[in-house]
C-alpha cells in the first residue's frame, strides 16, 4: 500500500443523514496476516471524530483500547458519540465494529487553537541523519512472512536508528529512535497530517521492549498484540516530511510491555508524545533469562 492506499483508508463514507446518527464507514488496508493493522483503526477513528466538529477544533489526545483483532478483508463501521461540546473543547466517543461488535474503542478530545504556556522537552542529540540510514527494506532478504510484501507496500518509509530489529537484534537496549515519513506528499490539510501521524505512531512502538531482550519479529512463536494506545499532539507537524520517534520502554513484566514515545519535527519541535502497552509472549527456548 503505498500513499494511495493511505488516503483511501482515512477517508470514510458517512451515514445517510436521514438517521441523525454519527456513524461511517471505511476500507481496510491488506495485511499479510490478515489482521487489520491497529495504527490504520485509530487513525480512522479520530477522522470518524473529527468528520463531527468544525474544522478550527482540532484533535490533541486520544485514549484507546484494542478489543479484538480485526479482519483486514472487511470494512470497519465506526459510531460517534457526541459526549461534550463546550467553549473550547470537545469530546468524542468512536466505536469500531466488524460483524456487529467492537474492535476499538475510543475517546478523544479536540481543542480550539489558543495560547499559552509553551515549552517541551528537547529532541535527542546525536542521532544520524535519515538520508545517512539505510531503508528498512535493506534489511528484509524476504526469508521471513513479515518482510517484502508487508514492508515493501508500506506508505511509511522508516529508518532505525540502530538498526531494524525484524530479524535480529544486533544491539540489546530498551530504546531505540525512528526515522518516519510517508513515501508520497499528502494534502495540506492539517486534520489529515494528524490522522496520519497516529497510523505512523504504532508501527514501531512496540520494538523497545522486543529489543531490550534480543527478540526480534522473526522470533518463531512470537505473538504482539497491542493492548491499548494514548496519543497527544502538541504542535504540527508535516508527516511527508522527515519526522523522529523517539522511543523507549520502562517496563516489561506479566506478558505485557509498556511503550513511550515522543515524535519530533526535524527542526526539533515536540510534535506529539505517546504511550501503548502490548501484550508479548515469547516463547520459552527465546525467552531472556535476565
Amino acid at each position: 500500500m503505498h500513499i494511495d492506499g493511505l488516503l483511501a483508508v482515512l477517508e470514510l463514507a458517512g451515514s445517510d443523514a436521514r438517521t441523525r446518527e454519527d456513524i461511517f464507514t471505511g476500507v481496510s488496508q491488506t495485511m499479510p496476516l490478515g489482521r487489520v493493522y491497529g495504527g490504520q483503526v485509530l487513525a480512522q477513528s479520530i477522522v470518524a471524530a473529527s468528520r463531527t466538529l468544525p474544522p478550527d477544533r482540532i484533535v490533541h489526545s486520544m485514549h484507546g483500547y484494542f478489543l479484538r483483532p480485526g479482519d483486514s478483508s472487511k470494512g470497519i463501521t465506526f459510531a460517534v458519540d457526541r459526549i461534550h461540546d463546550g467553549r473550547s473543547f470537545s469530546t468524542r466517543r468512536t466505536q469500531a465494529y466488524q460483524d456487529g461488535e467492537p474492535i476499538f474503542s475510543m475517546i478523544s478530545s479536540f481543542q480550539d487553537e489558543d495560547p499559552g504556556l509553551d515549552h517541551q522537552e528537547p529532541m535527542p542529540g546525536d542521532i544520524p541523519e535519515p538520508e545517512d540510514l539505510p531503508d528498512a527494506e535493506d534489511h528484509l532478504p524476504g526469508l521471513h512472512p513479515m518482510s517484502r510484501r508487508q514492508f515493501a507496500d508500506r506508505p511509511v518509509d522508516l529508518r532505525h536508528v540502530p538498526g531494524p530489529v525484524y530479524l535480529e537484534v544486533a544491539r540489546r537496549q530498551p530504546h531505540q529512535a525512528v526515522w518516519m515519513r510517508t513515501r508520497g506528499r499528502l494534502p495540506d490539510d492539517p486534520a489529515l497530517h494528524r490522522a496520519a501521524l497516529a497510523y505512523m505512531s504504532d508501527l514501531t512502538i512496540q520494538e523497545p521492549i522486543l529489543r531490550a531482550h534480543g527478540v526480534p519479529w522473526a522470533t518463531p512463536g512470537i505473538k504482539v498484540a497491542s493492548l491499548d494506545h494514548a496519543m497527544w499532539w502538541h504542535r504540527f507537524g508535516r508527516v511527508d516530511e522527515w519526522v523522529l520517534y523517539a522511543q523507549q520502554s520502562p517496563n516489561a513484566i506479566g506478558g505485557r510491555g509498556l511503550g513511550l514515545g515522543r515524535i519530533y519535527a526535524r527542526d526539533g519541535r515536540l510534535l506529539a508524545s505517546v504511550a501503548q502497552e502490548v501484550m508479548v509472549r515469547v516463547p520459552d527456548g527465546a525467552r531472556d533469562s535476565s
